[in-house]
């Protein structure tokens, strides 16, 4: 059983940055270098939106990254802890920011953007942004 647990939220004000947490357990023989790891974004009453996401990793590199076109590189995503989490950079955060942020994996390699690419995740982060 593959989990997903996002930590790192919180109420901060713009212009502020936060770097949230996607930490991985899962069956033996698959580590988390091995998936495809996104994060999505939902604004209260508005649909989850894509992010950013990094593909599995080899021995060279943590991976290849893909970003959503709106977001003016504030974004930046990386694998860490052994490559056993991903994280997500956020730097001048905006109020337009606010949203439950979601950590979401598939295995192996994919520059999926859809939702319905991915088969786990986790139960999200909520970050919110005071002007």
């Amino acid at each position: 059983q593959v989990q997903l647990v996002e930590s790192g939220g919180g109420l901060v004000q713009a212009g502020d940055s936060l770097r949230l947490s996607c930490a991985h357990s899962g069956p033996s023989g698959r580590t988390f270098s091995g998936y495809t790891v996104a994060w999505f974004r939902q604004a209260l009453g508005q649909e989850r939106e894509f992010v950013a996401l990094i593909s599995p990793s080899d021995g060279s590199s943590e991976g290849r990254t893909n970003y959503a076109d709106s977001l003016e590189g504030r974004f930046t995503i990386s694998r860490g802890g052994a490559r056993n989490t991903v994280f997500l950079q956020v730097n001048n955060l905006r109020p337009d920011d606010t949203a439950v942020y979601y950590c979401a994996a598939r295995w192996n390699y994919a520059l999926d953007r859809r939702i319905s690419g991915y088969a786990f995740w986790g139960q999200g982060t909520q970050v919110t942004v005071s002007a």
